[in-house]
């Protein structure tokens, strides 16, 4: 095609100029196809990035390619009551998704291996593994957006998700996790809270010597006993109690890579407790009500409610008759951190693994929690008893 000859826009019917520029754009598409196929494909990388998430089973992995003007993911650190009871954790980590954006599963993981979760007051399907419990986004019933979880991307956050607000602390009572940090990376959050807390009245009062765990679903409902004298008189009791508070449980939080992926929320607390200070106490297969197990590893099984998602327990062969009870799902009714039954250790757990994969988020909360624990005089470290 010449200068002169112009060309046809086939869209409008139309005759335009060619500039010789794009007369030499033509000439080069007709006699190199090839080379200018690469061309553009390097222009759509540098114009998008590709990340790609997965569970830790790896039954679910897929790929979202992301607008490089959408990028860092805005996530918002989600504290209602309804994240807390369908995760297990004190808070959720979500990035929503730039329209038209939408997960594409990498076979042989399909959106047929998630399980999802739905109630009256839903506005999104909550999309969890069916194998080992991950949670790996929200769909919206409105117009099918999606939010996705941070804490299942693949690669280590390098500029691709920023914190930028804590939602709902009220719903926490106590500010649970917000209370520990405002800051990240030097950059403050803005909080969130609707006029009406969303679900503050969700705590279930039960006998002072009792503290209720409930899932969402309520599929999976217990009672946790405060430590009773048997066990305090017995060698058991060494190493998970300490002498300054014996009414109280152990609990920590805690970073690690595995929980990471089983759970779907970049970090998940736990509070430690005998199997047989919990009503109705659970089997040896830790299955109790809707609760499916899954191993992550030889030595560790975790069980996860199949209906709503919610982690529960967490148990491994080195710490026979005790069980992690993922603090979540607690209705203490003085809020998230269940400071009347728990004493928390200021060193979190697992701390390389956090600072590899979300380096400002997790200084920022290894940080908060040492400062949070010193105000509340929780125990600057306690190491857990083994076998």
């Amino acid at each position: 095609m010449s200068q002169s000859q112009g060309c046809v826009d086939e869209a409008k019917g139309e005759k335009i100029r060619a500039s010789p520029h794009l007369t030499s754009v033509l000439t080069a598409v007709k006699t190199h196809p090839k080379q200018f196929r690469r061309l553009l494909f390097f222009k759509m990388a540098l114009d998008s990035k590709t990340l790609t998430a997965a569970c830790h089973c790896q039954s679910i992995h897929f790929a979202i390619t992301i607008p490089a003007d959408a990028l860092p993911l805005k996530v918002h650190i989600c504290h209602c009551s309804i994240c807390r009871y369908t995760h297990g954790t004190p808070c959720i980590f979500h990035a929503p998704l730039p329209a038209g954006v939408a997960p594409q599963f990498i076979a042989p993981s399909s959106i047929d291996k998630l399980t999802l979760y739905n109630h009256a007051e839903s506005q999104a399907a909550r999309h969890f593994c069916s194998t080992c419990g991950c949670h790996m986004g929200d769909r919206s019933h409105d117009d099918g957006s999606w939010v996705i979880s941070t804490a299942v991307v693949t690669e280590p956050n390098q500029g691709l998700w920023e914190m930028r607000t804590h939602a709902f602390t009220t719903s926490s009572l106590d500010g649970g996790l917000s209370a520990m940090f405002s800051h990240v990376d030097g950059r403050q959050l803005d909080v969130f809270n609707l006029e009406a807390s969303l679900d503050a009245s969700k705590a279930i009062r039960t006998k002072a010597e009792e503290l209720r765990a409930e899932c969402h679903c309520g599929g999976v409902s217990f009672s946790i006993s405060r430590p009773r004298k048997e066990f305090l008189d017995s060698p058991a009791s060494e190493g998970w109690v300490l002498p300054r508070d014996t009414s109280k449980w152990l609990a920590l939080l805690d970073l690690c890579d595995d929980c990471r992926l089983v759970d779907g929320s970049n970090v998940i607390a736990w509070m430690f407790v005998p199997v047989d200070h919990i009503s109705p106490s659970p089997a040896g297969d830790l299955i109790i009500g809707s609760l499916k197990s899954y191993k992550s590893s030889e030595e560790v099984l975790r069980t996860f409610c199949g209906t709503c998602g919610a982690t529960v327990f967490y148990s491994c062969t080195d710490r026979p008759g005790i069980v992690d009870v993922a603090v979540g799902i607690l209705r203490a009714p003085e809020g998230v951190m269940s400071e009347n039954w728990a004493l928390w250790r200021r060193r979190i757990s697992s701390q390389d693994d956090g600072l590899k994969y979300d380096p400002d988020f997790s200084r920022a909360l290894i940080e908060g929690l040492k400062v949070w624990g010193s105000k509340k005089g929780m125990p600057e470290d306690f190491v857990l008893p083994r076998v």
